[in-house]
């Protein structure tokens, strides 16, 4: 083809002057290519689209490139005669297969519409988390929308820890993720001498198919089951949690000095003199955020000190890329997994007393109301004058004569008087109508042989809510300030019910004679009136989960749709950038707005989505490890009974939280009273069809312990008996 006509065919190009300034040597747009391939109205190969196209021979391998990710993004699919075809004319259905632990799955489509069941057999070629194209065959004898996998676009799973197995000579292992119903086959040659019933990494040499189970090679032993801190070991990997700095990274991050410098001080307000703290958990080390407040004739000023990490993970650098891929710092019981090395995280960074650190400061004029007059943020150089615990602020505030505060006699006026502003804050708090539900934490304690020796509630007291109000307040300020300057960033948004959600909340509160303000848009001061009304009744707890259960979880995205549960039109995370992602691109954020200049990490949208993921990671991972813990404490307790609450009602039977323990296990439907159960899920309650027997969400049962298993991290009851 001569370039007179190569030429005419590219200035067809819509997207041409676009695909000019990304690249000095500009292909056609996909947007073109699809244009090119539907005018076609049949499927073309590949050599002839490079005809259509005027393709030069010194340009087929981008092309082909270019080509390859259209395929893998869904856009085009190629046959095994090598036919294009786009995916549209074929109205297939692009997504990504969730599995389940029978076996079966489902497809979640790419854009947003109704999940596809996949039966057993479909499941077979692949693997939970894998991008498949689909096609929509009907229903089911269910009713649901049902799939066949036309293609597997991309693998998810090349690695996956599980136990091995060992039957009749034939070696396979069972994914640690129930998600994957597949074993893995494992050739004798490739088992590394592992025994039946050990923790190991497989690596997938062959991918499932229609004929096929998955093939694999194993590549690391990681020992016995029940040996201490596996459960936390078999977490990290069934997660997909990055735990390890990479040899490279290390001697990256060892060129750090061990403080800080004085060529590092310049352009920054020296605010050493201030009586900054850090009011932390006992055994925290990496401490973010320092507090101080001084009066301002009848208000307050607060000053609102965060470990300056930008300054040096700077953008783009190996360190940065390690803390996106991990996205924040996760905590095990006895073990963190921090997002930054120790040198930094507990080091360089941490706001440790009596030494100068980094900080950016949010100073922010309070009036005796607790509305914000104003605020500034800038660089600084502190020194933490304290470090305090919360169980010692608490001591301070209730007992400003005792021995803690003896101690500390130069810091119990600072402290007194954040605790005022902190009454201040709080008093703001209930006028803005912000949601605060009561619920309970635990704590475990491990003996010296790393077994649990108790699980206690965590009592939350004034210091954790004091501190709690002071971030909340940096945060707000954090978030408008780039609002005002019209810097792109992540806020923290949680959105309000949905109107199902809605509508199945106020039918359970009719059942008790209440009402949910607010129409179909309801404001969180809805709530709270709702939750003052019922905060005295015996059953306080049920309704309170209900409406817990009715609200969204919240995420990071650059689109500001306010925060429902803490009633704020903008907010944003500003004050954990030792242990959160995103709180690190708002202090780059907040430092281009100051020098006048706009940040720019990349795609916003897909980096609250990332750090959104990679929270909800951290927090499976920490209940997978909580539930197996649980498990090999009450493995001792079987045929022991005890009290609880129901906290679940499900179409299979009850969930039941024990008292004292704080650990939940099943009762199957089937074994409740003789009788046939029908779930009720507007009133999270389980009726019996003849008996008249009803279990609802929060009533009390007594309950027998009768299995634990630890391999599924699960606990099962039986009601137990009158006499028991």
């Amino acid at each position: 083809m001569s370039n007179n006509k190569v030429r005419k065919i590219r200035n067809l190009d819509p997207y041409i002057e676009r695909e000019k300034a990304r690249y000095e040597y500009p292909l056609p747009s996909r947007e073109f290519i699809l244009e090119i391939l539907n005018e076609q109205g049949v499927p073309v190969t590949e050599p002839n689209l490079y005809s259509l196209l005027g393709i030069t021979q010194e340009e087929e391998k981008n092309f082909s490139r270019r080509l390859s990710a259209m395929i893998r993004e869904g856009q085009i699919m190629s046959n095994r005669k090598g036919y294009i075809y786009v995916v549209e004319k074929l109205q297939l259905i692009k997504g990504k297969v969730q599995g389940h632990a029978d076996g079966f799955g489902f497809l979640i489509p790419d854009d947003g519409a109704s999940d596809l069941f996949l039966s057993p057999k479909e499941m077979r070629k692949v693997l939970h988390g894998d991008i498949v194209m689909v096609r929509d065959v009907g229903t089911d004898r269910r009713g649901r929308r049902e799939g066949a996998i036309v293609e597997v676009l991309e693998r998810d799973v090349s690695q996956l820890v599980g136990r091995l197995h060992i039957e009749y000579g034939i070696l396979s292992v069972t994914a640690e993720n129930k998600r994957i119903s597949q074993d893995i086959l494992v050739p004798k040659e490739s088992s590394m001498n592992a025994r039946a019933g050990q923790v190991v990494m497989v690596e997938i040499l062959q991918q499932p198919s229609k004929n096929v189970q998955p093939i694999g090679r194993i590549v690391e032993i990681l020992g016995d089951y029940t040996a201490p801190g596996m459960e936390i070991e078999i977490a990290l990997r069934k997660h997909d949690l990055p735990y390890k700095f990479t040899q490279e990274l290390e001697k990256y991050y060892t060129k750090f000095p061990k403080k800080v410098l004085k060529k590092d001080l310049l352009g920054r307000t020296d605010i050493c003199h201030l009586p900054l703290v850090t009011i932390d958990g006992e055994t925290a080390r990496d401490f973010d955020d320092a507090v101080y407040c001084e009066r301002e004739g009848k208000g307050y000023r607060l000053y609102v000190a965060i470990a300056d990490v930008s300054h040096y993970v700077k953008s783009r650098d190996p360190l940065d890329q390690e803390a996106f891929n991990r996205g924040n710092s996760v905590y095990f019981p006895r073990r963190v997994i921090p997002m930054l090395p120790e040198i930094l995280s507990n080091g360089l960074c941490s706001l440790n007393p009596q030494v100068e650190r980094l900080c950016m400061v949010c100073e922010i004029s309070i009036d005796i109301d607790g509305c914000f007059n104003n605020y500034r943020f800038y660089p600084a150089v502190m020194r933490s004058h304290v470090r305090f615990t919360y169980n010692q602020v608490a001591e301070i505030i209730s007992n400003p004569k005792g021995e803690v505060a003896k101690k500390h006699a130069n810091i119990v006026q600072h402290i007194q008087l954040l605790y005022k502003l902190y009454k201040v804050l709080l008093g703001e708090r209930k006028r803005r109508g912000a949601i605060d539900f009561e619920t309970i934490e635990t704590q475990m304690i491990f003996n010296e042989l790393d077994k649990i020796e108790q699980i206690l509630p965590v009592q939350r007291n004034d210091a954790h809510r004091l501190i709690e109000e002071c971030m909340l307040a940096a945060n707000v300020c954090a978030s408008d300030f780039l609002q005002r300057h019209k810097q792109p960033t992540v806020y923290r948004i949680h959105d309000g019910p949905t109107l199902e959600k809605l509508d199945e909340l106020r039918n359970f509160l009719k059942e008790f004679g209440l009402q949910l303000g607010g129409g179909s848009d309801p404001h969180a001061k809805d709530y709270v009136k709702t939750l003052e009304k019922i905060k005295d009744r015996p059953d306080a707890q049920l309704l309170q989960t209900v409406m817990l259960r009715s609200l969204r979880q919240a995420v990071y995205s650059p689109d500001n749709t306010g925060h429902f549960g803490l009633a704020y039109e903008s907010y944003t995370h500003f004050t954990s950038p030792i242990r959160r992602y995103p709180d690190l691109l708002v202090h780059r954020a907040i430092k281009a707005a100051l020098n006048g200049t706009t940040y720019s990490p990349g795609n916003w949208h897909e980096l609250g989505k990332h750090c959104s993921h990679t929270e909800r990671r951290a927090d499976e991972a920490g209940r997978d490890v909580e539930s197996w813990l649980k498990c090999f404490y009450m493995q001792d307790r079987i045929g022991e009974c005890f009290g609880g609450v129901i906290s679940g009602v499900t179409g299979f039977g009850l969930f039941v939280t024990l008292d004292n323990f704080f650990v939940e296990g099943l009762i199957h439907i089937s074994d409740l009273a003789k009788d046939y159960f029908h779930f009720d899920s507007v009133k999270h309650m389980l009726i019996g069809e003849r008996g008249g027997g009803r279990y609802r969400l929060g009533e009390r049962i007594r309950v027998k312990i009768v299995r634990v298993d630890l391999e599924s991290s699960k606990i099962d009851f039986i009601p137990a008996g009158k006499n028991e």
